[in-house]
């Protein structure tokens, strides 16, 4: 008797199938995030990438040394100046591979949100969030900007994603325990996100607030427990000696960061960057007043700057309301809300950050703030898809003024790299560069930095061959008439917008050095201009 044929399930296995819906992900959220950056690909260097990231990147490439030549090292570890050093000896140096690297590690944070939210909550408030974060406008120009702050943005969400435990295992945990830090994970995450966090280190040092933050926190969660159940002894100890033993490993990412400090120190004699460097970000900046005002800055950056208030009022607004009903739920209950304790924790990270980059940190920039601002959105994205039935309109319409944020300037002063104004300077910096170069080749020009670097370095992408160039250290009355009276030799003044309340205009300079205005150009209230002096 003959049996009959084997048939072969062809059906896709769920391990298969999961792989390739990642692999989709992944390359939309990278196609997403390239297509929509195309204009910027080709922008020259920018403010601080001209001023220490590129220069330093540059010189590793030419010269294998972690210590910049070109410029005063300021003791930044050099993980991100590796990676473009790296990039360019694989690709070429150029500004584009600049910019497609630096969207690489964008997109990799924007799959890092998209999973912690899909960890912590669920696909709705993942994709919710993950399309907020790509839209915010800090965190979009940021995306092809060769800074600092994305990386450690990108590590932190990952190295958070191996601290949390999985959502099941945090539901049944004991609620006691649960309401101070969550449970530390099994020891393969946990190796995974010790290694996460270190890098982050030697991104930047200010991304060791996070495993600190963290250790002390489920330190803090640890002894609460032991108080609480009344058994805080030395056989509680014992118990709890793994959970003491990962806490204390919330310190080894301190090590990479040390023992980068260490060998700053032995090739350069300081430990955290030349003196003016320290003076400017840490000295002078431990004072009651700039602390307060700093401080209010911060929380304005995780709360309203460039319209994430419409995001916070919509959470406030959504607060006021009950729980929707959950449709998926036989039982009618409510959308489930990510669990306290991870909530709490989001929340001491995003304080520890606000407090410590009140007190250093010279220059109040909001990109400080990425590497805790993706836990603020999904809280809040979590809250109004939790409560409002219209959530998705609610996302669009915040969505739709954070596109806004990009275009229409606040009316306040603010750094021009928070949104698409950066274009708008270097867009004119480069046509007076181009100008300058093309009609007065041989001209020695008066400017102030960054103008001084891209007048003199070619491949900042400003001019196609260096200038001789006279600096000032801005363009204040006083400065400018020390120049023109000291007899510096100089046939043209690059004057630009740079923020500073005492620049002078235009016509005031012309006035001042009995020059004429060869060139001006004004984008969306910056402006740039050549003077042309008439002696």
């Amino acid at each position: 008797m003959t049996s009959p044929p084997r048939t072969v399930d062809s059906s896709p296995t769920p391990s298969s199938t999961k792989k390739k819906s990642g692999a989709l992900l992944v390359a939309v959220i990278f196609a997403g995030t390239l297509l929509a950056h195309l204009p910027l690909l080709n922008l020259p260097y920018y403010w601080d990438e001209a001023g220490y990231f590129i220069p330093a990147a540059r010189d590793l490439l030419l010269t294998g040394d972690l210590i910049p030549v070109r410029t005063l090292s300021n003791a930044h570890p050099p993980l991100v100046p590796a990676y473009l050093a790296l990039c360019w000896k694989l690709f070429g140096e150029g500004i584009i591979v600049t910019r497609v690297a630096m969207i690489i590690v964008a997109a990799l944070t924007l799959l890092g949100v998209f999973r912690l939210a899909r960890h912590v909550a669920n696909r709705e408030v993942a994709i919710g969030t993950t399309i907020c974060t790509a839209l915010y406008p800090v965190f979009f120009a940021q995306s092809s900007l060769a800074h600092l702050d994305m990386a450690v943005a990108a590590l932190t969400i990952w190295g958070l994603i191996y601290y949390l435990p999985e959502r099941d295992a945090e539901a049944d945990a004991p609620r006691s325990m649960m309401m101070i830090a969550p449970p530390p994970p099994a020891w393969t995450r946990w190796a995974v996100c010790l290694t996460l966090f270190g890098l982050a280190a030697l991104a930047k040092e200010t991304a060791i607030l996070t495993p600190l933050a963290l250790g002390g926190w489920s330190a803090i969660g640890w002894c609460w427990r032991g108080v609480r159940e009344r058994r805080f002894s030395k056989s509680y100890l014992m118990e709890t000696r793994g959970e003491v033993v990962k806490i204390l490993a919330l310190l080894l990412p301190l090590v990479p960061l040390a023992l980068w400090l260490a060998y700053h120190y032995q090739r350069t004699g300081y430990v955290f960057g030349n003196p003016e460097f320290f003076r400017y970000n840490v000295e002078a900046t431990l004072t009651p007043e700039r602390v307060l005002f700093a401080g209010g800055n911060r929380l304005w950056h995780v709360t309203g700057h460039m319209n994430l208030f419409m995001l916070s009022l919509a959470t406030v607004l959504a607060m006021l309301r009950p729980p929707v009903k959950d449709a998926s739920d036989s039982g009618g209950g409510a959308r489930r809300r990510i669990d306290v304790s991870t909530q709490v924790v989001f929340g001491v990270l995003v304080a520890v950050h606000v407090v410590a980059l009140s007190l250093i940190g010279g220059a109040v920039l909001a990109r400080y703030m990425l590497p805790v601002l993706p836990l603020v959105i999904l809280v809040f994205v979590s809250t109004v898809w939790r409560r409002a039935i219209r959530w998705r309109q609610v996302l669009g319409g915040v969505c739709a003024a954070f596109v806004l944020a990009m275009f229409v300037n606040p009316p306040h002063r603010y750094p021009w790299e928070e949104n698409l104004a950066y274009r708008d300077f270097i867009l004119l910096h480069r046509e007076a560069a181009r100008f300058i170069a093309e009609r007065h080749p041989d001209a020695r020009v008066l400017t102030t930095w960054p103008g001084t670097d891209e007048l003199r370095e070619p491949y900042f992408g400003y001019t196609s061959r260096p200038l001789a160039v006279e600096s000032v250290p801005h363009f204040s009355k006083e400065h400018l008439a020390a120049a023109h009276a000291g007899g510096a030799p100089f046939d043209l003044v690059f004057l630009f917008s740079t923020n500073f309340h005492d620049d002078l205009s235009p016509d005031a300079a012309a006035s001042l050095f009995g020059a004429e205005i060869i060139f001006r150009e004004e984008r969306r209230g910056q402006w740039v201009a050549v003077l042309k002096n008439k002696k």
